[in-house]
């Protein structure tokens, strides 16, 4: 489970880059020890840092109108490349809980359901439109609720997401949430198959339970 998602305000950072793929966003390096909690500062590493370790003054994170940046305004086919999951926490972790891109990478798109990213699809040219509003570092306001993105300017436009997603994310429930909501259905099924199919609940050995 993930805080739920129903109402984001923030900077929109543009970062109006095709094809950015998973090893860009993060590392494979900064996942060895197989934590995924303090990922923030490592996002986007190989673009956000000079060879030196210094902040590049022209990535978008690092200019003080969007060092706070709640939304991200990405490129075509974000999230591209292998299916790392700790690409969608590190971008949480670096404070960001919304990306609008023309579209994504499959895997990533799916992984950002499961962690409390929302991923909004929007025509290019809507995405360019609201990176030239957004440039001030003004508020953008993204309404899960109502579907809608609001522009520092006021503009008002829609976008459609997948109903039992949008639902999920507003309730702060992955999968494995959605499946404990019906825990008293599947502990009632258990008891009666297992009433019904008792070989099939049989502890054998080193084997585990018996199919």
């Amino acid at each position: 489970m993930f805080e739920p998602v129903i109402r984001i305000t923030g900077p929109a950072a543009p970062l109006p880059v095709a094809n950015l793929d998973t090893d860009v966003i993060i590392r494979i390096e900064r996942l060895t020890s197989g934590e995924v909690t303090g990922l923030g500062p490592w996002a986007f590493e190989s673009i956000r840092y000079r060879p030196d370790g210094t902040e590049d003054p022209a990535f978008p994170l690092n200019d003080p109108r969007w060092r706070d940046a709640r939304i991200l305004l990405a490129g075509p086919n974000f999230g591209c490349g292998s299916s790392r999951e700790p690409a969608v926490n590190a971008i949480l972790q670096a404070g960001i809980r919304c990306v609008i891109a023309p579209d994504f990478g499959d895997i990533f798109h799916a992984n950002c359901f499961q962690n409390g990213l929302l991923p909004i699809r929007m025509d290019q040219a809507e995405v360019t439109r609201l990176m030239a509003e957004a440039e001030d570092g003004g508020d953008v306001t993204v309404d899960l609720e109502a579907c809608t993105v609001a522009s520092p300017s006021g503009v008002v436009r829609g976008f459609a997401i997948d109903r039992a997603r949008r639902e999920a994310l507003m309730a702060g429930l992955d999968d494995m949430g959605l499946t404990l909501r019906h825990a008293d259905d599947i502990t009632t099924w258990q008891q009666s198959d297992r009433a019904r199919r008792p070989w099939v609940w049989t502890i054998t050995g080193d084997c585990g339970v018996a199919g």
